[in-house]
Parts: structure tokens; sequence; C-alpha cells
């Protein structure tokens, strides 16, 4: 079985990009888009895009827009598994990028993270071969019950399971003892160097990424510009170079490197080539607005 479930949210991205800092109290320049986005979605539309054939995303969106984001996902080669809320309205995130296509982001997560275990069933698992959990599931009592509950249906059925944290800033807030405890029989863990040392309270992100390994046999950490780190069973196996990129938006770079990594394992990859592809996405990205192919 080579289909990829993912299990995750669903945003509107409205990126602005300013070329001078921010003046607070008045206005400064920016060129600004909406755009489709979120963490799991954009994972599944790179692992799409990558090649994998069977992309599915569960998440949930607000009924008033919810046909604009399944469409779009349609379009990208993903199969939308939306839930319709009809009490908030579907996330939104505002993307500030700087001119070093550094990317803040002022998050109402709305919809996301009222996923619940209603919205779970097994059958959502037939013909999959890994399932992906977007972190950002976890931040909230009800949206982690359904994260969990699909984690343990998928290791019943033998489907392998992969986390990205997500948020350093939220998991800072949740608790690292917390964060640590979901991951449990998870089979890959993908977080960029800050969430990794903030797990591992350890400054470098080699040793993190050593140190989570020991947790879950297969950690990537992704550095940026820096390239990629592969641990696997205590020790760093894989020290991956940056591809060149001219940086215009960082938003959803980390998405692209796991859409990548994870199109390559289910077509057979190693762990080493699955995060070249992963920094080849992580380049494309880069280079262009938004978090989508």
């Amino acid at each position: 079985m080579t289909g990829l479930l993912v299990v995750g949210d669903v945003v509107t991205d409205v990126v602005a990009r300013h070329s001078t800092p921010l003046v607070h109290g008045t206005d400064t320049v920016a060129r600004i888009r909406i755009l489709p986005g979120g963490a799991g979605a954009n994972v599944a539309c790179w692992a799409a895009h990558r090649g994998c054939r069977d992309v599915r995303l569960l998440a949930r969106a607000g009924v008033a827009d919810l046909e604009w984001h399944a469409t779009r996902l349609r379009a990208a080669g993903v199969v939308p598994l939306l839930v319709a809320d009809g009490e908030v309205p579907t996330a939104t995130v505002v993307a500030l990028v700087d001119p070093t296509a550094e990317r803040t982001f002022l998050t109402d997560s709305a919809a996301v993270l009222r996923l619940c275990p209603a919205d779970w069933a097994s059958s959502l698992l037939d013909g999959v071969g890994h399932l992906h959990v977007s972190g950002y599931l976890l931040f909230s009592d009800v949206s982690r019950a359904a994260a969990l509950r699909a984690m343990a249906a998928a290791r019943g059925r033998g489907v392998t399971v992969s986390v990205d944290p997500a948020s350093a800033g939220f998991m800072a807030d949740l608790g690292v003892e917390r964060m640590l405890s979901v991951l449990d029989d998870v089979d890959v863990l993908l977080p960029n160097a800050d969430e990794a040392c903030l797990l591992t309270g350890l400054p470098d992100p080699v040793d993190a990424a050593a140190k989570l390994s020991h947790l879950v046999p297969l950690t990537v950490v992704t550095l940026g510009a820096l390239g990629a780190l592969v641990a696997e069973a205590g020790r760093v196996t894989a020290r991956l170079p940056p591809c060149p990129a001219k940086a215009l938006d960082t938003t959803g770079a980390g998405d692209a490197f796991t859409g990548a990594f994870l199109a390559a394992r289910l077509a057979g990859a190693d762990a080493r080539t699955a995060a070249e592809e992963g920094c080849r996405a992580g380049a494309e990205a880069v280079a262009q607005v938004g978090g989508r192919p």
C-alpha cells in the first residue's frame, strides 16, 4: 500500500511581504496575497507534487470557504476529506515575510483545533501505507484526542506514523513533556532545529537529533538554509547540504521538505535519499510565494 493520509490542518494564508522594517503605529508598504495553506495541507500537496499518487487530507474547515479549499486541494492532486464546521471559520494565518524572506506568523487556529475523535473512521486507512500527523493538532485537548485516535488506529493496522511538531512557540506553551508523551511508537519525527532543541533541552541540533532518535527511531531535523540531519537509533547518520535557492518566502519550506521526504519513502527510498529530495523541495518552496507547490 502506497497511499498517504495526512491528518492535520487547512488554513487560509494571508502572506504579507514587506521590503522595509515594520513601522509601529502607521503604514508599511507590503505585497499581500491570500493563498490556501496549512501545514498538513501543504505537506499533502507537496507529496502529490513529488509523485505520490494517493494522497488524502483529513481536516476541519469553516463552511463558508470549505469548497474553495477543497477545489484547490483537488487541483493539487489531493483527496480532500474536509469536515465542515458551522460554528467557527477556517483557520487563518497572517504571515509577515521580512526582507530576508523569514516569516513571522499571526495564527487564528479556529477550526483546526476542533477536529475531534468523531471525525475519525478506521476506513480512512484503507489502502494507506503511511499516516502523517501535523503537530498543530496537538495543541488542544479535542484535536489531540483525534490525532491520538488516528495514530493508535494506524499502529493497530501496521501503518507507519510520522509527526511534525509544527511550532516551537505553541510547543513551549503546551509543555515539552506532554509533547514527548505523544511520540511513543511514532516511526518518524520531522522537527526543525528550534523544535528539536526545545524537545531535548540541547543547544546543538546535531546532539538534539541524536537524542530524539533514541525516542523516535528515525528523526530528520531540518536546518533551513543549512540543510538537514538524519538521525537513526541514537546517532546522526547523514548530514545533507542545502540546495541553492534565492529565497522570496520561507513559508511552508518545512512542509515541502516533509511532503517530498514522505513521497520518496513511500516510493522505497532510504532515509538519506528521501532527505535529499526534501532539501530539493524546500529550495523550490522558498523561491516562490506561499506554502504550496
